[in-house]
């Protein structure tokens, strides 16, 4: 029974570790007019349809699900509190676009363990200033946040965050084939060097990241020089 598997006390509903793909219909129906808060963490959702059933939300938590890049959001105004811990989100200037448009008076957001948010959670590889870059980031985008991850946000870090976040977006290198200097002529006429969003001349965003590759073949710098009576 679903009296079984769902708390309801205090406006807040909670439906946790069903293993649910999307928001089932009767929590909708029973619910969504009445809930404020709405824990859905330890499911397996792909995707957030129906959660235009729940206008009231202040406090949404979605942690440990199927969640990807591919997410949308309706229009929750009075949302404060949204958790995506451990999800499938890569593409943070996506998420915090939506964030923005569709959640404008969020104040605590949390990223934790999504590639989107490199700390240790996502990758070995990221280190406290891969971290510090992405809170510049988001607080820029998002300057009403008063907590970012598990921190409370410091009025010096949001003064930093509004002087250069602007310009700290992530650009992560993109999966190649074993081959990598091959390129498949079908897609000369497409190949672009520059991000899938293109941007216009005008536009001079930054970006960081790290350089996965070095040069050093036989053209390179240090062979301009020799001349062919030096061989």
């Amino acid at each position: 029974m679903l009296s079984s598997v769902v708390s309801f006390f205090d406006n807040k509903l909670c439906y946790s570790g069903q293993k649910c793909q999307k928001i089932p219909e009767i929590l909708i129906k029973l619910y969504g007019l009445k809930a404020d808060s709405l824990d859905l963490s330890y499911n397996e959702l792909i995707s957030l349809e129906g959660l235009e059933g729940f206008p009231s939300l202040t406090e949404l938590v979605l942690d440990n699900n199927q969640l990807s890049d591919s997410l949308t959001f309706p229009y929750i105004p009075n949302l404060q509190t949204l958790s995506l811990n451990k999800n499938n989100i890569r593409d943070l200037e996506s998420i915090i676009l939506k964030i923005t448009q569709k959640c404008p008076n969020i104040i605590y957001l949390s990223l934790l363990g999504n590639k989107a948010c490199p700390n240790k959670l996502s990758g070995e590889e990221n280190d406290e200033e891969d971290y510090q870059r992405y809170r510049y980031y988001v607080l820029f985008h998002l300057p009403k946040l008063k907590f970012l991850d598990s921190t409370k946000v410091c009025s010096s870090e949001r003064t930093e965050a509004l002087r250069r976040g602007k310009f700290m977006g992530v650009i992560r290198p993109t999966q190649s084939n074993s081959n990598e200097n091959a390129v498949d002529s079908s897609t000369m006429d497409t190949f672009t060097p520059l991000p899938s969003h293109i941007r216009s001349a005008a536009d001079h965003r930054g970006a960081y990241g790290k350089c996965r590759y070095r040069y050093s073949g036989k053209h390179s710098e240090g062979n301009r020089f020799i001349f062919n009576t030096d061989l």
